[in-house]
């Protein structure tokens, strides 16, 4: 897939002319691009936070906010929606919690759709549905260079899973899914799971939880083995995480 820089800078001043003039902050670091593109407010989520404004904050529909991390961070993304935080900063989600804080310090509350990176001299990312699914994500590496290793393509899962989410996963909320859980979290089987006598790729295949799952998202990770057609590598790319990428 062939696609201009142009065509995915976030709409704001700072980040365009930044892009536009192909400068990176440092070749230290890697500069990450979090936009909603969502109809509504959500509420990224990132461990180890400290870089990312705490861990947690609001992201209103359309709006984008640009960070700066190390290489050799390693830690994932999520979008948590449905929060009600007070002024300091405490209140529940619908779905994805870090505990009942805006800014998290830990994982969030199964299921949630993860963005998980890993920098270094070649940095890999993925779209994971391991634990489950609660919104549209995906991973847009920009100014990568290909001639140093890795494909540097496009990681997400841009379907609505909610949508089409059987009956015995879906989390629902005043009668409406709003998130999707894994096989493993429902029935916590050693098949579903990948453990036990299934904790290996060669007996760990694909199930009918999560065959539709990779249909819909091929660029995703649908099992805990799904590595072929799921894990990304990429060399000194910057990285835009755009939630709800098809709205």
């Amino acid at each position: 897939m062939h696609i201009t820089i142009a065509s995915l800078i976030p709409k704001t001043n700072s980040v365009s002319l930044m892009y536009a003039q192909g400068a990176k902050l440092s070749e230290g670091a890697r500069i990450f691009t979090i936009t909603n593109e969502c109809e509504e407010t959500i509420w990224p989520a990132v461990i180890p936070g400290d870089k990312f404004d705490g861990g947690g904050f609001a992201l209103k529909a359309g709006q984008s906010k640009v960070f700066t991390a190390p290489v050799a961070w390693s830690g994932r993304m999520w979008g948590r929606t449905g929060c009600s935080f007070d002024q300091d900063g405490n209140g529940p989600c619908e779905t994805a919690s870090c505990g009942s804080t805006l800014k998290c310090g830990v994982g969030g509350k199964t299921p949630a759709t993860l963005a998980e990176f890993t920098l270094a001299k070649l940095d890999f990312y993925d779209i994971s549905l391991v634990d489950g699914y609660n919104l549209p994500i995906s991973i847009t590496p920009v100014n990568g260079n290909k001639n140093g290793g890795g494909n540097c393509s496009v990681a997400g899962c841009n379907s609505d899973l909610r949508d089409h989410c059987p009956n015995e996963l879906a989390v629902k909320v005043k009668g409406k899914t709003v998130a999707c859980r894994s096989a493993c979290d429902v029935f916590d089987t050693d098949q579903y799971c990948c453990r036990g006598s299934y904790g290996g790729p060669s007996t760990c295949p694909p199930t009918n939880y999560s065959k539709p799952f990779k249909a819909a998202c091929p660029g995703a990770y649908s099992y805990a083995y799904d590595d072929r057609s799921s894990l990304f590598t990429c060399t000194q790319g910057d990285y835009i995480i755009t939630f709800c990428p098809n709205k």
